[in-house]
């Protein structure tokens, strides 16, 4: 086997974008990748208390 990584089982997902610009391909994303947070928007809430009225 020549090339090491040929063996590896991780893969990383795909990419959008490109620099500081990249990011994860929504669509590629899936609860089995650990995508799925139901309590972020509580969090957010809950860690930035001033942003709620700023959106209205």
């Amino acid at each position: 086997m020549a090339d090491p990584l040929d063996k590896a089982a991780a893969s990383a997902l795909p990419t959008l974008g490109e620099g500081c610009l990249a990011r994860f391909d929504p669509d590629a994303m899936s609860d089995e990748h650990g995508t799925e947070f139901v309590g972020a928007a509580e969090l957010w809430r809950q860690l930035n208390p001033a942003a709620d009225g700023a959106s209205a």
